[in-house]
């Protein structure tokens, strides 16, 4: 796990150094072990490719970038995993390719030097990776196929730069950012973001998941996009429910044996809920012997506390378990060090409970953890995604059996008919007809805290950022949401947030989950395998679990996750947030005295609570960090 970044100017480099040394600097804790930059004149102009190391795999000097093959044909600047690099390996051997290192990156340009971009589709990992050919003059960016690790770029002008987080990219270009008016406003008022290849910053883009960059090196560089992955929804044929098990279960238990393979400590983020819990077992179950640390978040005093079931599952596999309890003062001695790694605004204080988990592991001199994120958008968990399920058995099964779905998915804790019927509306309209239904449902596009002339003005749209599934395929509306949540909108958000906090801590945290296997057998499952007719989430998963996991685990009902007790936090430093608020960063769409007074009726129980507090406080601390 590192960090990489790279730029390409057609002229002499000149100040470009100072910039490229603190972009570096930026990226060191992502890479505290090493740090090079090479700079190479292509095409009449200069290329700098620079890397920081978390040493993982092969920790000799033989795994530093950036790495060259072929005669200094390629070079390469990678940052991420390839967790089956052992078989890729040997293959390459067997086709009479030799190896100077142990290192999965001397693998992986020794696989795209020989198959070109078809090795991405034979790549169990995680990556983002830049290759340059001398030959061809280009340098190919890449990201993996839901984007674990980032890719940022901007392309303006003669020039070209990339790099894993914004801070290092801003720095490599060496102008004042400029704030991206409608990004701000979708996550002001609409709680949006990582949701497009947008950023909060004018001119800085990211890689699309499963998405390639190809830059033609010349006078004017070039930029050809384009899809490399692209997820498929068709049913597979006859495939019985109890084969489906067996494959879900060998499907996952081979991604836990590769996630295992290092050459430094690790250990696992337990939560106590389906997902993590399933990995820490897994764990135990293909390495018996295997010393398991497990790294946890308790909310002692709150209804969300899920010690109980942590508990739990450290005695089933006798693993050594830590925990972190967080408090509100904390949280605000902490907030603008976790605002700055996370480079943008994000949606609520959870974010910090992981901060914390990350921060314990570090504490304890791991450098490895497993996680379960993407578990969610890969079997249909959360509340079970009821409105696309609902719209499938309408267009399969009729109107009786929707609502036999609905009757009984209701009755599971945090659902209702009405709520179910509500996701349904929501899943069936679009344009105008959706906008005016979440007007009515009390959802302002416009409060009084905005001043919507000059946002208009300024060319923002002032409604509901709406996205629809790519692919539209009747009986498989929940497999369009799950595909579309795992490439492009909702996953993006959740592996930011923990890419960004492990790597504040020099963690390389990998998600077992998220393989391209793993994904295209259960999007080519029937539907009701993930979500059950009783209205039970991840059905086919849970079953695969069973005598892994154990049944109380299994058989939960409630999903929680490192939830925290925002309301109660923010509450009890008031006065601080006050503060927080009312200190003007001058943006002249945003009133922030009115942003006062509407905390102030919140304090006075005059409004509810809501998330909203929370992302005027992200928002406005962040903006002081990158813009003031």
């Amino acid at each position: 796990m590192c960090g990489i970044l790279g730029f390409f100017f057609p002229t002499n480099f000149g100040d470009k150094q100072e910039r490229l040394q603190a972009a570096l600097q930026a990226l060191r804790h992502r890479g505290p072990d090493a740090q090079e930059v090479e700079s190479y004149r292509i095409a009449g102009g200069k290329l700098a490719l620079g890397h920081t190391r978390l040493s993982v795999i092969d920790l000799s000097a033989g795994g530093l970038q950036p790495m060259h093959y072929e005669a200094g044909r390629y070079t390469i600047v990678f940052n991420g995993e390839i967790y089956n690099y052992r078989e890729l390996r040997q293959e390459l051997i067997g086709l009479g390719l030799r190896f100077q290192s142990d290192s999965d990156t001397e693998v992986l340009l020794a696989a795209w030097a020989t198959w070109g971009e078809l090795c991405l589709k034979r790549l169990v990992g995680m990556f983002a990776f830049a290759v340059l050919d001398r030959k061809a003059a280009t340098l190919t960016c890449v990201r993996d196929a839901f984007g674990i690790k980032p890719f940022f770029y901007a392309a303006a002008d003669a020039s070209f730069e990339f790099a894993s987080e914004v801070p290092a990219l801003l720095a490599l270009r060496g102008i004042r950012p400029v704030l991206n008016w409608q990004r701000s406003y979708d996550y002001l008022v609409h709680g949006d973001y990582d949701s497009t290849t947008d950023t909060f910053f004018k001119g800085v883009q990211q890689l699309a998941p499963g998405n390639l960059l190809v830059v033609t090196l010349a006078d004017k560089p070039t930029t050809e996009i384009r899809r490399w992955w692209k997820p498929s929804i068709d049913e597979r044929p006859s495939m019985p429910y109890a084969d489906a098990v067996d494959l879900v279960r060998e499907r996952f238990l081979q991604s836990i044996r590769y996630h295992l393979r290092s050459d430094v400590p690790l250990g696992a983020a337990l939560s106590g809920g389906v997902d993590s819990s399933a990995v820490v077992c897994a764990m135990r179950h293909v390495e018996p012997g295997l010393d398991i640390h497990t790294f946890s978040y308790v909310a002692h005093g709150s209804p969300d506390n899920e010690e109980h079931w942590v508990d739990l599952v450290n005695a089933h596999v006798n693993a050594r378990a830590h925990k972190v309890v967080v408090s509100e003062a904390e949280l605000a001695r902490d907030i603008d060090d976790m605002i700055r790694v996370q480079g943008e605004p994000f949606g609520s204080t959870s974010i910090y409970a992981q901060y914390r988990v990350y921060k314990l592991a570090r504490e304890h001199a791991i450098t490895v953890t497993l996680d379960g994120q993407g578990a969610d958008e890969l079997l249909a968990g959360y509340n079970g995604y009821p409105g696309p399920r609902l719209r499938s058995l309408l267009e399969t099964d009729g109107p009786l059996a929707a609502w036999q779905f609905l009757q009984a998915w209701s009755q599971w804790p945090g659902r209702s008919r009405m709520h179910g019927l509500k996701l349904l509306v929501a899943e069936s309209t679009d344009g105008d007809l959706h906008h005016a239904l979440r007007t009515l449902g009390g959802r302002r596009s416009v409060p009084t805290w905005l001043r919507a002339s000059v946002l208009a003005e300024g060319g923002v749209t002032l409604r509901f950022p709406r996205q629809r599934p790519e692919l539209d395929v009747r009986g498989r509306r929940l497999m369009a949401v799950l595909a579309y949540s795992l490439n492009r909108r909702g996953l993006a958000s959740l592996l930011r947030h923990g890419d960004r906090n492990s790597m504040r801590f020099s963690i390389e945290s990998r998600v077992p989950f998220l393989t391209l296997d793993q994904a295209e057998l259960m999007l080519s499952m029937p539907e009701h395998y993930l979500i059950s007719s009783a209205g039970e989430t991840k059905s086919v998963f849970r079953a695969a679990m069973r005598g892994i996991v154990p049944d109380a685990i299994l058989d939960r009902r409630d999903k929680i996750g490192f939830q925290t007790p925002e309301k109660a936090w923010l509450l009890e430093i008031a006065d601080t947030v006050r503060a927080w608020l009312a200190d003007d960063i001058g943006l002249p769409f945003f009133d922030q005295a009115a942003v006062v007074r509407e905390f102030e009726a919140i304090l006075a129980g005059r409004q509810a609570f809501s998330w909203q507090v929370w992302r005027w406080i992200n928002f406005i601390r962040w903006h002081q960090q990158f813009f003031d």
